[in-house]
């Protein structure tokens, strides 16, 4: 629920609230996402971008430099990254938005005895509400991974209408050397193939009220 009373005791939740049940079809105008503030170790300045699908039913976090990991010759610090995305999202008039699915891909490369985790949240401003999930992998393992988190209709947050709310969304990636090989190198990237980390996350929409 989000923060805050006024004075009449209703919640303002209940006057910002979309007052439509979600629909598939995406708005036809363009969606427009600026990158208000980018911050954490997994996302150094100018590694990390963002992409609306065409289609407006997604838009995609593009990282190069997301990388934990643990071994001999590694940095002390470096078994965890995180990366704090801080997102206007321009939508058109009458629409609001949440996100109903979010795509994590990556490679890991994790010793027997290791464990690799994957985390994330993700919250509007000033909502008290907050999307939280993780994942672990097991070592010995070492291949691409994939997590999809998938929220049900009735639990989707949704940008109260009205308001600017910016969109928060904080990923980690943690890798625990566990009882592995003390000579052993253990790590894990938001990291396909081509050397680009790519997370997607996929709207929900709603009409609000006229």
């Amino acid at each position: 629920m989000l923060n805050g009373l006024i004075a009449s005791g209703m919640a303002l939740s209940t006057l910002l609230a979309p007052t439509s049940g979600p629909f598939d079809s995406p708005p036809s105008d363009e969606i427009v996402i600026d990158v208000a503030t980018v911050n954490g170790s997994g996302c150094p300045e100018g590694t990390a971008d963002v992409a609306v699908s065409p289609d407006n039913k997604a838009f995609t976090v593009t990282y190069s430099d997301y990388l934990a990991e643990v071994g001999p010759d590694t940095d002390p610090t470096a078994f965890r990254k995180n990366c704090q995305l801080n997102l206007v999202v321009h939508v058109p008039q009458g629409l609001t938005y949440g996100i109903a699915r979010a795509d994590y891909r990556g490679f890991a490369h994790l010793a027997e005895g290791a464990t690799g985790t994957q985390q994330a949240s993700y919250y509007f401003q000033g909502d008290s509400r907050t999307t939280h999930s993780s994942k672990t992998f097991e070592g010995a393992y070492s291949d691409n991974w994939q997590v999809t988190d998938e929220t049900e209709i009735a639990d989707i947050v949704y940008k109260p209408c009205g308001v600017q709310r910016n969109f928060n969304i904080n990923t980690e990636l943690r890798v625990d050397a566990g009882d592995s090989d003390s000579g052993e190198t253990s790590f894990m990237t938001m990291d396909s193939t081509d050397g680009s980390i790519e997370t997607t996350y996929h709207f929900a929409w709603k009409e609000c009220a006229s």
